[in-house]
C-alpha cells in the first residue's frame, strides 16, 4: 500500500520505489544510493531520495500509530468493523486522531464527571429522540450520593456529555477545520505603541488562512512570542453553528431542539473552537516552518559550494570597533603564519598605524586577497582596506565574506584542537580566511543552524532543521568528494558511511601509519567494516596514490570493469594520472558504435558508465569551479555614493520568500522584491537566483534614514 502511495505522489513507478525502499531498508545512505545505484532508482536525485525517504517515513509513523489506536480501542471493547475500516482508510495522522478522540484517555472533564454520576444513558436517549418528557425522564436520574440533586443538575450533566460528544465527532472536527482553512482569516493586534515597532505592519492586521504568505505567519508567531502581537483565528462562527445545528438536530430529536442548539453553542464555544484554533494555527506553523527550513536548505547548498580559491596567500581580517579587528595571514595551504589586532575604527581610530601594519604584512607575506567578514564594523574596515590598497604598487584584490557562524566556531571544542594556543577571538579571523580558501571543508565545521541563510531559523523546529541542513552538508560533501590524506574529522564525518567514531579513527591511523596509498586499505580502519566501505569508498580520493582511479569518482566495485575498458581503448594508468583521456569518447565510437554497446559487452548499466566515462576525462575535478566565484574589489562605495537608476553587480547572500538580498559593496544589502527579479512572473525567488549568485542590479529606490535599498533585475542586460 506505502510503495502505491509512494509510486503516485511521485509519479515513479512501483519497481523503482520498490527497489529504492530495499536500499534504504539495506542502510544505504542517500549520497551512495543517488550516485551509485542510479539503475536501481532510475537515476533519482538526492533531492527526490530525501522526499520520498521523509515520506517513507511518515506514511511507516502512520500505519504504526493506525495499529496502535486499532488496538487500544479494541482493548476497550468499542471497535467496530466500521471505525476499523475508517481508520485503515485515513490517509493522513490528524484524520486518525479524530477518530481516536472519543476513545482517548482524557482528564476528568464535565464530561466525564457527569458519566461517573450515571447520566450518559439520559444523555444518549436525548440525541436519540425517544423521550417526550425531558424533565419526567430527568427525574430518573436524581441521586444524592451520585451529587445529582436536581432535575436542573440532571439534565446541565446530560448537557456537557452531549457537548464533548459533539466535539469528539470526527466528521464535525474535519468540517469545521476545512470551513476555518477556506474561510477564515488571521488576525494580529498590536499590544505596544512604539512608532518604530518592527511589528508595525501587524497592528491590525486580517488575512485569509488560506492565502496567509508562510514569511508573515512566522513574522506574526514571532512577533506573539515577543509578546508585541495578540493572535487569533476568526472563524465563520455562524456557518460552523448552522452546520452542527443540521447534523445535530435531527426530526426523532427535534422536541429538543432548544436544549440541543444550547448545548452546540457551549460545544462551539468551549470545547471545539479553542480546540481547532490551536490546530489552524499548528497547521499554519508547520507549513511554514516546513517552507523555511527547504528555504534555508536550498540557501545553504550554494553558500557550502562556492569554488575554493586555490593557492591564495590571504590575509584575513574578523571587523570589529572598540576590541579591535583581528588579523590573520595564512599560507595557501591554510597554514596560519602570522596574527596581530589593529585598532582602525571608532574608538581608537587609528587609521594610519593599522594601513601601516596592513601593508607590511602584505610585503612580507605577498599576501594575494584580503577576505573581509561582513559583520560589525565591516563597511567601516572595507574603506579602510580598499584606501590602504589604493597606496601600494602590487594588486591585492578583498573580498567580502561571511562570517556567521565564525563565533560559533572560535568558542567550540574543535577550535580549540586545532589552534589550543590561540585566543578565541582570533580563531574568528582564521576562520574568515579559510572559509574563503575552501568553504566547504571550513563550513563543515560550524553547525548549519549558525550559518544564517534562512529566515527565521532560530524560530523553527530545531530537530527537522538540524536533520534537513545535515541532509544538506552530507549531499555537498560527497559531491565534491573528499581527500582521504588531508581531511579533518569534521569533514569525513559528513562521507556517506561514515560517523563521528569513524572520522576519528582514519585520522589516528593517518596519523600513526602515514598516507593511505589506496583505497582498500581504509578496511584497516577500526570499526569501518564492508559495509561502511561500500557507501564511504567512492567519494574519499587519494591523489598521489598506486591506483590512478583512486582520484576519481568511480567506485571500486567498478574497477574491473574500468580496467577492461581501459584495456580495450589501449589507455595506461598514467594516462588517468595525466588526464590524458580527453578523447575517450571517439575511441569508444570508433570502437563499439555507442555507448549502449559497450555498455552491454561491460555488463554494466549506462548511467554508470557514463558516470565513469566524466571522471576518466577529468580525474580529480572539483565540481565546485562550475559554481559562481567570489567577487574581487579594489574600491568601495558608500550609501551616499548611490544614486537611483545606477546599475551594479552584487553578490546574492541570502534568499526569502519574498526576493533576494545582494551584497552591491555598501554597508547595507539591498532588496530585490519577488515581484523586481525578473520581467516575467516569479513564484519562487529561488527558481531565478541562488545564494553566491553574482547578479546585475540596478538602484530604484534608496531610504537613508533607514538604511534601505530597492533593487530591480529588470531590463538588464
Amino acid at each position: 500500500m506505502i510503495i502505491d502511495i509512494l509510486s503516485k505522489e511521485f509519479n515513479i513507478s512501483r519497481k523503482q520505489i520498490e527497489s529504492t525502499i530495499n536500499l534504504i531498508d539495506e542502510g544505504c545512505t542517500v549520497p551512495f544510493i543517488a550516485r551509485y545505484r542510479k539503475e536501481v532508482t532510475g537515476g533519482l536525485s538526492d533531492v527526490i531520495l530525501r522526499e520520498l525517504n521523509d515520506r517513507l517515513t511518515y506514511l511507516r509513523n502512520l500505519e504504526k500509530r493506525k495499529e496502535e489506536v486499532i488496538r487500544i480501542i479494541e482493548e476497550q471493547g468499542k471497535l467496530t468493523e466500521e471505525l476499523k475500516d475508517k481508520i485503515l482508510k485515513a490517509k493522513v495522522l490528524q484524520k486518525v486522531e479524530d477518530l481516536y478522540r472519543p476513545y482517548q484517555q482524557k482528564r476528568r472533564t464535565r464530561a466525564t464527571i457527569a458519566k461517573e454520576k450515571g447520566l450518559e444513558p439520559f444523555a444518549l436517549d436525548i440525541l436519540k429522540g425517544i423521550m417526550d418528557d425531558l424533565e419526567s425522564e430527568a427525574k430518573k436520574y436524581i441521586d444524592e450520593e451520585k451529587e445529582v440533586g436536581t432535575v436542573e443538575d440532571a439534565i446541565k450533566g446530560a448537557m456537557d456529555i452531549i457537548a464533548e460528544t459533539i466535539s469528539d465527532t470526527a466528521t464535525y472536527r474535519e468540517k469545521i477545520r476545512n470551513l476555518n482553512v477556506q474561510k477564515g482569516s488571521i488576525q494580529s493586534t498590536g499590544l505596544e505603541t512604539e512608532e518604530d515597532n518592527v511589528y508595525e505592519m501587524y497592528k491590525e492586521y486580517v488575512e485569509k488562512v488560506k492565502t496567509i504568505p508562510n514569511h508573515r505567519i512566522l513574522a506574526i508567531n514571532r512577533g506573539e512570542k515577543e509578546k508585541a502581537l495578540k493572535v487569533k483565528i476568526i472563524s465563520p462562527d455562524e456557518e460552523i453553528i448552522e452546520l452542527l445545528e443540521k447534523s445535530v438536530v435531527t426530526n426523532a430529536n427535534k422536541k429538543h431542539e432548544n436544549i440541543l442548539k444550547e448545548v452546540i453553542g457551549d460545544a462551539y464555544k468551549r470545547l471545539i473552537s479553542p480546540s481547532i484554533e490551536r490546530e489552524i494555527r499548528n497547521m499554519l506553523t508547520e507549513r511554514a516552518e516546513d517552507e523555511a527550513i527547504k528555504v534555508f536548505a536550498k540557501n545553504t547548498k550554494p553558500l557550502l559550494m562556492v569554488p575554493p580559491v586555490k593557492n591564495v596567500r590571504v590575509l584575513a581580517i574578523d571587523p570589529s570597533y572598540r576590541t579591535g579587528c583581528k588579523i590573520s595571514v595564512l599560507d595557501d595551504t591554510g597554514k596560519l603564519l602570522e596574527y596581530t589586532t589593529i585598532y582602525p575604527n571608532a574608538p581608537q581610530n587609528e587609521v594610519e598605524k593599522s594601513k601601516k601594519v596592513l601593508k607590511e604584512l602584505i610585503d612580507k607575506y605577498d599576501i594575494d586577497v584580503i577576505p573581509i567578514g561582513n559583520g560589525t564594523a565591516s563597511r567601516e574596515t572595507e574603506m579602510l582596506v580598499a584606501d590602504m590598497l589604493s597606496e601600494i604598487d602590487k594588486t591585492v584584490y578583498y573580498t567580502i565574506v561571511s562570517e556567521a557562524g565564525a563565533s560559533v566556531y572560535s568558542a567550540s571544542k574543535l577550535a580549540a584542537e586545532e589552534y589550543p594556543d590561540v585566543n578565541v577571538s582570533i580563531r574568528g579571523a582564521i576562520s574568515i580566511g579559510r572559509r574563503l580558501q575552501d568553504p566547504l571543508a571550513e563550513l563543515v565545521k560550524i553547525d548549519p543552524k549558525s550559518i544564517g541563510v534562512g529566515q527565521y531559523q532560530h524560530d523553527l523546529n530545531q530537530s527537522k532543521l538540524g536533520d534537513a541542513l545535515t541532509g544538506v552538508v552530507e549531499d555537498c560533501v560527497n559531491t565534491v568528494g573528499v581527500d582521504l590524506n588531508i581531511a579533518t574529522p569534521a569533514l569525513l564525518e559528513y562521507v556517506s558511511g561514515i560517523n563521528k567514531s569513524i572520522a576519528k579513527n582514519i585520522v589516528a591511523y593517518r596519523e600513526e601509519n602515514g598516507k593511505f596509498t589506496d583505497r582498500k586499505e581504509i578496511k584497516k580502519v577500526k570499526r569501518l567494516g564492508n559495509k561502511a566501505f561500500e557507501q564511504c569508498a567512492g567519494f574519499l580520493r587519494i591523489s598521489d596514490g598506486k591506483n590512478s582511479l583512486d582520484n576519481t569518482a568511480v567506485h571500486p566495485e567498478s574497477y574491473k570493469v574500468v580496467l577492461k575498458l581501459l584495456s580495450d581503448l589501449s589507455y595506461t594508468n598514467e594516462d588517468i594520472k595525466n588526464g590524458h583521456m580527453s578523447d575517450i569518447e571517439d575511441r569508444i565510437k570508433e570502437k563499439y558504435g555507442d555507448i549502449k554497446t559497450i555498455a552491454d559487452e561491460l555488463e554494466i548499466g549506462v548511467p554508470t558508465l557514463v558516470d565513469i566515462i566524466g571522471e576518466l576525462k577529468k580525474p580529480g575535478r572539483d565540481i565546485r569551479e562550475e559554481m559562481p566565484k567570489p567577487v574581487f574589489r579594489s574600491d568601495v562605495l558608500k550609501m551616499e555614493d548611490l544614486k537611483v537608476d545606477m546599475e551594479l553587480t552584487g553578490t546574492v547572500r541570502n534568499v526569502v520568500d519574498f526576493g533576494a538580498f545582494v551584497d552591491i559593496g555598501v554597508k547595507q544589502d539591498g532588496l530585490v522584491h519577488i515581484s523586481q527579479l525578473s520581467d516575467k512572473f516569479v513564484k519562487n525567488p529561488m527558481d531565478i537566483v541562488a545564494v553566491g549568485d553574482a547578479v546585475k542590479v540596478k538602484i530604484i529606490d534608496i531610504d537613508l534614514k533607514k538604511g534601505r535599498i530597492s533593487l530591480t533585475m529588470k531590463g538588464i542586460k
